[in-house]
C-alpha cells in the first residue's frame, strides 16, 4: 500500500485546512485509512479513522466537532477537512492504513498501522 499526503500549509487561528491523501496498492477491500499527527517532541497521536468494510468513521476527542474524515472509494482519496484550527493543531499530519479482514474493526493506535506515507506539515499561527 502506498500512501501520499499533501495539503501542507501555515494558517491563522481559526482558519481551515484540507489534507488529501491519495491511496493505491490495496490487495484486499476491507481496511481502515487513518489521519495520525506528531509534534516535535511528542508522541504520534490518532485523529480519526474511515471504515472501508462499514464506512464508519471515529475521532479524537480533541479534533471531534472541527475535523471530518472522508473517503472516496472511486478514487482512493483519503481527506481531512480541519477547521478551526488552533495553534496546538501544529503537527505533521500522516495518513496510515492498515488491513482488517476478519475483525472489520478500526482504531486509533498506529502501532497496529503498517502502511503510512511520508507526513505533511500543517502549522497553526496565533
Amino acid at each position: 500500500v502506498q500512501l501520499v499526503e499533501s495539503g501542507a500549509g501555515l494558517v491563522q487561528a481559526g482558519g481551515s485546512l484540507r489534507l488529501s491523501c491519495a491511496a493505491s496498492g490495496f490487495m484486499f477491500d476491507d481496511y481502515c485509512i487513518a489521519w495520525f499527527r506528531q509534534a516535535p517532541g511528542k508522541e504520534r497521536e490518532g485523529l480519526s479513522y474511515f471504515n472501508s468494510h462499514d464506512g464508519s468513521t471515529d475521532y479524537r476527542n480533541s479534533v471531534r466537532g472541527r475535523f471530518t474524515i472522508a473517503f472516496d472509494k472511486a478514487n482512493n482519496m483519503a481527506y481531512l477537512q480541519m477547521n478551526e484550527l488552533k495553534p496546538e493543531d501544529t503537527a505533521v499530519y500522516y495518513c496510515e492504513a492498515r488491513y482488517n479482514i476478519g475483525t472489520h474493526s478500526c482504531d486509533l493506535d498506529s502501532s497496529d498501522y503498517l502502511h503510512w506515507g511520508q507526513g505533511t506539515q500543517v502549522t497553526v499561527s496565533s
